[in-house]
């Protein structure tokens, strides 16, 4: 039996290969903490408040800006006349803000940009704010490019929403401010054009519209974008790895139909996962700089699920194709884990309908959250927590497999000092190169699981607590991204069939072995569908 290229490489190779490997990774993460910037930047901008003097109240063709040609007229909050009511007030946002009085545009490789309101409200003895104040918003955002007039601001998007303010505050003094929340507002899942422009009003069209949020002294608008900078670096290393992947899965496959037999379980889902990487580094990113495609982002997540589907999958397979889980006297099938599989297939399911509950949505309406209802909130958070606990109980049950494959694995190593030396020394070779791979396994599990419970709470911090501050690094991003493809490569080149064969003419000294080496019974299919030698030992039962 010719087996896998881990069992019959030189060591010499082998620690070639692994070093190769490691100075990958190593380069992985010195290009995300050395070259690329912070993946996300974040931007505050004040309201400006503009005087509507029109006689038609919210005319959807005018637009209310601070800077260039045809700016609206701006007034203090603090000054209002009897003569100003609240249709009159339009509160301005025009993105981005200038830095160092040079004007600024985004860029499309910026990605994506999310909007979150700030209400700053000043304390008032007679304007007391109710606990879990309703505000209405009527919001519209609109866009310009390069090259267009000043004035030329075009309709992107308009909706009237209603949003759940909580206030506290810790002096009740006059000309305190209260403490309020932060009001997710939009989220964009492209970044098309150069420039963008908020218009809010705060309707009063009912008696009870916008009536107990107290005397409102300045709104603040704080815009989250991908940086760009972060975005070239990304898909940089994509456009670097998607061609290797596809050529190291079209090398494997082909060494496994050179066999005389059909592929076996474990390197049909080695084929599966090398795919769903595939689709994962496929740089589709390059078509947002010419197209402009709001789906993008709710399609990156598809992707990334359907990765983290096909990962956490495969380590089950690949633990319980060592730790006889399954019935010996047959072939490994799917069916003998579909009880491991359902749980990751319902997780994976769950995440999908929430995320199109908001992103699938918001193609439609970029205004919508789940988060802006308390039936929403319980369920987004309900969503969240269960994939945290459900991503820690997997990587327990997995590190429980791997502990249950070395207790086999060294239970059957007290069978070599019977065998002769040539087999002896080919199996130890095997085991320590086995253990080595699960505990590499094993961390790049455990950096994936840290990777998602901390990427779900990031998502969300801006939308359900603005309190917690976590901060990913670059050098996490795409040094936890560098480990996936590392990862599957060295499995899709390991685990590729061999044609080299370890010797099996003994010595003269060895041959007097032969009479006390265990005999072991031979399977019907031994030699033509074990994927190596290892599972093969290890599966073997012994005769006295």
């Amino acid at each position: 039996m010719s087996g896998t290229i881990i069992e019959n490489l030189s060591g010499r190779k082998l620690a070639i290969l692994m070093s190769f490997l490691l100075l990958c990774q190593i380069t992985c993460f010195l290009i995300g903490g050395l070259v690329a910037p912070m993946p996300a930047n974040a931007q505050s901008i004040l309201g400006t408040v503009c005087k509507d003097t029109s006689t038609i109240k919210n005319d959807t063709t005018k637009w209310f800006y601070n800077r260039g040609r045809g700016s609206c007229q701006t007034i203090r909050l603090e000054n209002l006349h009897q003569d100003i009511s609240e249709a009159d007030i339009v509160f301005a946002f025009q993105m981005p803000v200038p830095r160092e009085s040079k004007i600024l545009d985004y860029s499309r490789w910026q990605q994506n940009l999310i909007g979150v309101l700030q209400v700053d409200i000043r304390y008032h003895s007679q304007m007391e704010i109710k606990p879990r104040s309703t505000v209405t918003i009527d919001a519209r955002l609109a866009y310009r490019n390069k090259g267009d007039p000043e004035d030329q601001w075009k309709l992107y998007t308009q909706s009237v929403e209603k949003r759940h303010l909580d206030c506290d505050i810790d002096v009740p003094m006059d000309e305190y401010l209260h403490n309020c929340s932060a009001i997710p507002l939009f989220e964009l899942g492209s970044l098309y054009h150069d420039f963008y422009l908020l218009n809010i009003r705060l309707p009063v069209d009912g008696p009870d519209m916008n009536t107990n949020i107290g005397h409102i002294q300045d709104i603040w608008l704080t815009v989250i974008n991908q940086n760009g900078g972060f975005t070239k670096v990304w898909l940089s290393l994509k456009t670097a790895f998607f061609p290797f992947i596809i050529a190291i899965l079209v090398w494997f496959w082909r060494r496994i139909h050179m066999l005389q037999r059909k592929p076996v379980l474990l390197e049909k889902m080695l084929l599966c996962l090398g795919l769903a990487l595939c689709l994962l580094n496929m740089p589709l990113e390059y078509l947002t700089l010419h197209f402009d495609l709001p789906f993008m982002l709710l399609l990156g997540d598809i992707r990334q699920g359907v990765f983290y589907a096909m990962l956490f999958s495969f380590w089950l397979v690949f633990a319980g194709e060592h730790m006889l889980i399954q019935d010996v006297s047959v072939q490994s099938s799917l069916k003998q884990y579909w009880r491991h599989l359902s749980a990751v297939a319902m997780g994976c399911i769950s995440l999908f309908i929430f995320d199109m509950c908001e992103r699938g949505v918001q193609l439609r309406n970029p205004f919508y959250s789940i988060w802006v209802t308390d039936i929403g909130t319980n369920l987004a958070l309900t969503f969240i927590i269960l994939a945290g606990i459900s991503t820690g109980v997997y990587f327990i049950f997995l590190c429980y497999l791997v502990w249950q494959v070395f207790i086999n694995i060294s239970n059957k190593r007290q069978s070599l000092p019977t065998m002769c030396s040539v087999r002896r020394l080919h199996y130890e070779g095997i085991i320590y190169r086995f253990k080595f791979l699960m505990l590499a396994t094993l961390l790049c599990a455990a950096l994936t699981v840290i990777g998602f419970i901390l990427g779900q709470v990031a998502e969300g911090q801006w939308k359900w607590d603005e309190h917690i501050e976590i901060e990913y690094t670059s050098a996490f991003f795409t040094g936890v991204y560098g480990m996936w493809n590392i990862y599957i490569f060295a499995l899709l080149v390991l685990y590729a069939p061999s044609h080299k064969h370890w010797p099996t003419a003994e010595s003269t000294s060895d041959t007097q072995n032969l009479s006390e080496e265990i005999e072991f019974n031979r399977m019907p299919s031994e030699g033509s569908s074990e994927i190596s030698s290892l599972t093969s030992f290890i599966r073997k039962t012994t005769i006295d």
